[in-house]
């Protein structure tokens, strides 16, 4: 680990004086490409320089302790010494985290489906609560939501929703979060107060660019309908929604949040491509099935990963067996709780088993 470390340093030293050349600053492509793999080692760079400091801490309080005969100095590089050792473990395992190998679609941008499950409109109505929790989560992160299509219930659910998330990193933070989510409350339609199960499906794709995914346009078929429900005066009464077929997979995207055909056209065509991407990585990770057995899921569609049950005040994600009684906050976009115990989890796993190698 260390010799990686110390390749890792130069490398980082390399960076900083190419970057100080005149000619890669007059070369805006190569000054972005460098500029980017130095904010990726900064933190790995950082905290091996932290436990180098540390490490001469440990030595210059052993010193101490041989050479100084005064007894309260000794006791000092004793206290010294022992919290230079406990730092020096957390330091350790801190930087055999930074060493895992990242995510290449971390950094992306994502496409979130959610669509109502079992449970008729009581589903739809979670469907359109866990839109809100995302998006008030993505406004507390300061990302950027972009609506692509909407297809609501007369009580104000979401039959489904489809939608990006534009931001640093989000693909980072809501990976884990494809799956059933399941909720248990007395539903709004329910007269005689009986609790009731019902579920939504979450899918969290990554925003897949031309250069990952090509889409041949004669494979595609498009048809453009009249839009559907609110959205103004001009979207009721123009050809503006698009409904894209795409003829090998059968996959059909339907987009009607613009007033522009065009612009819906567009975001069809984005949504396409994530879903291809999404294939892509499916047969990926089946491909590494005994891999895929120990992970904590972010992309298997029909695994139920979440309960959010409304009568104990309780959302318990059943992939980490995480509870958490704070489902009021929970379900206003405060899920980051939920997410660092999912990401903490992943990288044990993967971490054991890199020491099983």
């Amino acid at each position: 680990m260390f010799d990686k470390l110390e390749d890792l340093l130069i490398r980082f030293q390399e960076i900083l004086d190419e970057l100080n050349e005149p000619s890669v600053i007059n070369d805006q492509a190569r000054y972005r490409k460098l500029m980017k793999e130095q904010n990726d080692l900064t933190d790995i760079v950082d905290k091996y320089n932290e436990y180098k400091d540390t490490k001469q801490a440990i030595e210059d309080s052993l010193a101490m302790l041989d050479d100084e005969s005064d007894e309260e100095l000794r006791e000092l590089a004793k206290e010294e010494l022992s919290e230079c050792k406990e730092r020096l473990t957390a330091i350790e395992e801190s930087l055999k985290i930074l060493l895992l190998p990242k995510d290449p679609n971390d950094e992306k941008n994502v496409i979130v489906e959610i669509r109502g499950g079992a449970g008729g409109d009581e589903a739809a109505l979670f469907a359109a609560e866990l839109f809100r929790m995302y998006v008030k989560y993505a406004e507390n992160m300061r990302w950027k939501i972009d609506m692509m299509n909407l297809n609501e219930n007369g009580l104000g659910g979401y039959k489904e929703v489809i939608f990006m998330i534009l931001g640093k990193g989000v693909y980072s933070k809501l990976k884990y979060e494809s799956g059933v989510h399941r909720v248990q409350r007395i539903p709004v339609t329910e007269s005689g107060g009986r609790i009731h199960t019902s579920t939504a499906t979450v899918a969290i794709m990554p925003e897949a660019e031309e250069v990952d995914v090509f889409v041949d346009p004669n494979d595609c078929r498009i048809d453009v309908f009249r839009s559907s429900g609110n959205g103004g005066q001009c979207v009721n009464t123009t050809d503006s929604a698009v409904r894209l077929t795409h003829i090998p997979t059968g996959i059909v995207i339907s987009c009607q949040d613009e007033k522009s055909q065009l612009k819906n056209r567009d975001k069809a065509m984005r949504v396409l491509r994530s879903r291809l991407y999404e294939l892509e990585l499916e047969k990926a990770h089946d491909a590494e099935a005994a891999a895929r057995k120990n992970q904590i899921g972010t992309g298997d569609r029909s695994e139920k990963i979440r309960t959010y049950n409304f009568p104990q005040g309780r959302c318990t994600d059943h992939r980490i067996k995480f509870t958490t009684h704070r489902l009021d906050d929970v379900m206003n976009g405060d899920i980051q709780e939920v997410i660092d115990n999912l990401t903490a989890a992943d990288q044990a796993e993967k971490l054991l088993r890199l020491q099983e190698q």
